[in-house]
């Protein structure tokens, strides 16, 4: 498989959903400042070629072409910026769970509305959230691990 190009993506963009195995990710982004915050690391890891950031808002508006990249069969990490779990409601509206979800009151983040985020906060919390999801991806299902059926 070779990697796919700019281009390619500008002008077949059915490519990137066909073989990039990256997750998808989902973040809210609401006003306050955890859902910036949410959006903030969902970028971070797009940015960091970790996962693709998809919109959670075309998922919620039932776009059909962001609706068929989500239901692609592609892990699905979802991270929103309080208990409300906007972005987990939205998969759910597709009957999708996300294989990796963040909720930042977990982290202690405060929401706090007309206020910016910490972006020193969110950049430790960004290096918590990419450990997380490499120790998952390490970590084998019980169901499917190496040892023989004895």
């Amino acid at each position: 498989m070779h990697d796919i190009t700019a281009l390619e993506r500008k002008y077949f963009p059915m490519i990137s959903t066909i073989t990039n195995q990256n997750p998808l990710v989902y973040s809210c982004s609401g006003c306050s400042s955890a859902a910036q915050m949410a959006n903030y690391l969902a970028l971070q890891l797009d940015r960091k070629g970790i996962a693709e950031m998809s919109c959670v808002a075309g998922l919620g508006g039932n776009v059909k072409s962001i609706v068929r990249t989500a239901l692609s069969g592609r892990k699905v990490i979802a991270i929103d910026g309080c208990p409300l779990a906007c972005s987990k409601a939205c998969l759910g509206n597709h009957s999708l769970q996300p294989d990796y979800y963040f909720e930042l009151s977990v982290f202690n983040v405060k929401k706090r509305g007309h206020q910016d985020f910490d972006k020193q906060e969110a950049d430790a919390i960004s290096v918590l959230i990419q450990q997380q999801i490499k120790s998952f991806e390490k970590t084998p299902h019980p169901l499917f691990n190496d040892e023989k059926i004895k």
